[in-house]
């Protein structure tokens, strides 16, 4: 993951680069992580592993919304400790954890509230959830209750682990990630937290959840197939300026949870046949301009990795010259409703109406095998879609129109599920949608 986020608002604190400190690194990822409420001031530490068996971690009992790069702690691996701080009381944990998995240099445990729901009632989030949870997270383990902070703990977790597991469910207590590095740690946090938001959410429906199977997991990978190459030529002002607005508005996105940094893909119309669209496996937090990839003729620019969502969104492009903006995102709340297979119902409020009109339900097979269904099930009348355990799919004359529909689609999915925990749904009369369909020539 690279990139400096120079969007409007706050920026974006994760900053990576291959010779950043252990120490920025750690306090960045931190940041992030507490940021958004993913963790509390008092809960939550993050380490690396050196090659040479120093390990930094995150202080004890040090402000975790306020941490500073002075707070880390180095730990050698004969045992001599070096910092400002006493090094975090779960550092047992961490060091069991790399001596049971040589492979793993970083490590995050934090209690995050959905994953903390999980652990209290002794579940593990089922990955199979999404193609996408499932190829970064994997299955997750779950390790028997321990004293916080206590060598048993360490034991029971590294045990876990040891079985393959690279993330894991700590009963009663949290989750602890694993990776190669830091960044791979957080990002199976991260989705592996998504997850198990979404299957609560979609749970409150009252629907029984959709989860994939093997073959459907397979079909997903045959998705990654690369696009031809197209030689790449100086970019114009207008592409230049285009690259800035779409990687604003996918920084927004992640800021508005409605990304995280391992999914979501957002394109926007460069001419009749080009478009420019998010690369694949880039930190959509982090995204830069220069990152984002071309797309001509059905063609990538040469050296790139486009979203594995750029066939289906050229085979839109091609049907509707109208759409200008394409998003492909995972929001909990309007995901809840493609695992559930539930509908969106937009007659309750006429903002929702308006903006969405009615959303159907696209199979996950067709998303894969069969773009032009999807282009089929999209239109400048009908614009947008839930994807059948695969998010949803929201369209736009521009970027700034496709975003606005992301951001009312996920309040709209929210408001319905929250509903439920206050009354019956009452949808519009059929008099009022007339008049609102009159109204707006919908």
């Amino acid at each position: 993951m690279r990139g400096v986020p120079a969007s409007a608002g706050a920026p974006d604190p994760l900053v990576t680069h291959a010779f950043l400190p252990p120490r920025d690194e750690i306090c960045q990822l931190m940041e992030r992580i507490y940021r958004y409420r993913m963790t509390t001031t008092s809960g939550g530490n993050l380490s690396i592993r050196e090659e040479n068996g120093d390990v930094w971690i995150t202080p004890a009992r040090v402000d975790k919304g306020g941490l500073r790069r002075s707070d880390i702690v180095l730990v050698r691996a004969d045992g001599a400790v070096e910092g400002e701080q006493p090094p975090s009381s779960e550092l047992p944990l961490h060091q069991a954890v790399y001596r049971a998995r040589p492979d793993v240099r970083g490590i995050v445990h934090a209690h995050p509230v959905a994953l903390v729901a999980f652990s209290v009632v002794h579940e593990v989030p089922d990955t199979r959830l999404f193609h996408q949870a499932w190829q970064v997270c994997g299955a997750g383990g779950f390790a028997p209750y321990a004293p916080p902070g206590s060598a048993a703990l360490g034991d029971v977790v590294a045990a876990t682990f040891a079985e393959g597991y690279d993330c894991v469910i700590l009963e009663n207590h949290g989750v602890v990630t694993a990776g190669s590095d830091l960044q791979a740690a957080f990002r199976r946090f991260e989705t592996f937290e998504f997850t198990g938001k979404t299957i609560i959410k979609a749970r409150l429906l009252g629907r029984e959840i959709r989860y994939l199977t093997d073959e459907e997991l397979v079909l997903a990978e045959l998705q990654q197939s690369p696009l031809p190459e197209l030689a790449p030529a100086e970019a114009s002002s207008d592409e230049k300026e285009l690259r800035r607005q779409l990687c604003e508005f996918v920084r927004r996105a992640y800021r508005q949870r409605l990304f995280i940094s391992t999914q979501g893909s957002f394109s926007a119309r460069l001419g009749d046949s080009s478009f420019l669209i998010t690369p694949r496996g880039i930190d959509r937090g982090a995204v830069e301009p220069r990152e984002l990839v071309l797309v001509g003729d059905g063609c990538a620019e040469a050296g790139s990795a486009p979203s594995r969502a750029a066939r289906i969104h050229k085979a839109i492009y091609d049907r509707h010259p109208q759409i200008g903006s394409i998003v492909n995102a995972c929001p909990v709340n309007a995901a809840a409703f493609g695992v559930s297979g539930s509908v969106v119902d937009t007659r309750t409020i006429p903002e929702s109406l308006v903006v969405l009109r009615r959303p159907g339900l696209v199979g996950f097979a067709a998303q894969f095998t069969e773009p032009e269904s999807l282009a089929d099930a999209v239109s400048p009348q009908q614009p947008a879609a839930i994807l059948e355990n695969n998010g949803v799919l929201v369209t736009g004359e521009d970027v700034l129109e496709a975003f606005d529909r992301l951001e009312v689609l996920e309040s709209t999915a929210e408001a319905l599920i929250n509903a439920r925990a206050v009354g019956t749904l009452a949808p519009l009369p059929d008099d009022v949608i007339r008049e609102l369909e009159e109204l707006f020539e919908l």
